[in-house]
């Protein structure tokens, strides 16, 4: 995205909270969620905007969470620069140096959705998202926009893992990764390598930040972001250092 792509004023911007819900992440609370009006698309400009302020995209929505007297979900982001891998990433990187990498729009494919369907029958039978369907798919990681990507991952010409992104002005956005369950493929840590290319395709573009999305410390599920240190987490209207 150029630099030079005019931007909407957030001020502007109509926005929506949905009624209180069950959090997805910390038992036993609510949670509210704050979205950009659905009548405007998250077209370049205001999406670039908005992500500095720790909003994301699910479809077509811009969101960010917005829970009175909680703030645990914080936004997180790695700058890619002063990303240096641990000695596990390292041993990650190197178990998996025979996947082969393809970038494509994020297009809908039969192949993508059945990796899709089996990762979420096998990990998240307990969460939102089961069971999976075709048409939850689509409103998902499905857009018709030039910022989103998905990134495929082949094994001997076998898909086996696809990473959902965003190219923004300032960043990549990870969006969400599901692979191949499997006990063969369990020590390659597709996840961990996922994020790992996702790093390595920012610093290739020349872009500064690869965001992660949320961070919640007491969610167990979340503690892998912490392993891609240094990380930038948002304070207010703010980004600066996590120190833990």
């Amino acid at each position: 995205m150029s630099s030079n792509t005019p931007r909407r004023p957030v001020r502007d911007l109509r926005f929506f909270l949905t009624v209180p819900h069950a959090c997805s992440y910390l038992p036993g609370r609510e949670a509210t969620t704050l979205f950009l009006d659905p009548q405007e698309s998250p077209v370049p400009g205001v999406y670039d905007s908005l992500a500095l302020l720790g909003f994301r995209r699910s479809g077509r929505h811009l969101y960010r969470p917005h829970c009175e007297g909680c703030n645990a979900c914080r936004s997180v982001r790695i700058p890619v620069g002063q990303f240096a891998a641990n000695r596990t990433q390292r041993k990650i990187w190197r178990r998996n140096a025979d996947i082969s990498v393809r970038v494509v729009p994020a297009h809908f494919a039969s192949s993508h959705y059945s990796l899709y369907a089996n990762y979420i029958q096998q990990r998240h039978a307990d969460g939102d998202m089961y069971p999976p369907s075709r048409e939850q798919y689509r409103t998902f990681l499905t857009l018709d926009e030039p910022y989103a990507h998905l990134m495929e991952m082949y094994l001997d010409d076998e898909l086996v893992g696809v990473a959902a992104f965003d190219q923004l002005e300032h960043g990549l956005s990870a969006i969400y990764t599901f692979f191949a369950v499997s006990e063969a493929l369990e020590k390659r840590s597709l996840g961990t390598f996922a994020i790992l290319q996702l790093i390595e395709l920012s610093r290739e573009k020349a872009l500064p930040h690869l965001y992660l999305g949320y961070w919640i410390e007491e969610c167990r599920k979340m503690r892998y972001k912490q392993a891609f240190a240094p990380l930038e987490i948002l304070d207010g209207r703010h980004w600066r250092p996590l120190i833990r």
